[in-house]
């Protein structure tokens, strides 16, 4: 039984909640679902700016930068050199993208959606009438562009 071929049978790791990733694809797949983020930028251990954004790609190009601006954030794997998986102290994930003395530390907003209630008298008909509504009012809008 060769070294290398011991390595294989190796477990892959597992992170739950914590931890070090350094596989880009491990990182590019915990950072997809992501869309609206606050993000601290540190370096040196200092706050050099901070905001909010949507995460628009996620790609690894050497030649590339990671780009925040106007709200938007273009995020290049090749400019971290790995993402530490943690929670801040009010218990939110936190993604920590980082780079020698540089952290751009990604944390998710979510929305907290009401539960809507739905009529409980609501019956075929009523569904029926409200889907001819909105049909309608869709064909009236199409007729008002072709007349353009």
């Amino acid at each position: 039984m060769s070294k290398h071929h011991g390595m294989e049978s190796l477990p892959a790791p597992c992170i739950v909640e914590e931890g070090i990733v350094i596989n880009q694809d491990d990182i590019r797949r915990l950072l997809a679902d992501l869309c609206h983020v606050s993000y601290v930028h540190t370096i040196d251990g200092k706050a050099s700016s901070e905001g909010k954004g949507f995460i628009q790609e996620i790609f690894s190009d050497s030649s590339q930068s990671t780009l925040i601006a106007n709200r938007k954030i273009y995020i290049n794997l090749k400019s971290f050199d790995y993402l530490r998986l943690s929670k801040s102290t009010e218990g939110q994930a936190c993604f920590d993208l980082i780079q020698d003395n540089r952290i751009l530390r990604l944390i998710p907003i979510s929305r907290v959606t009401q539960p809507q209630s739905i009529p409980k008298n609501l019956d075929a008909e009523a569904i029926e009438a409200m889907v001819a509504e909105v049909l309608s009012a869709r064909l009236d809008v199409q007729l008002d562009d072709e007349d353009f």
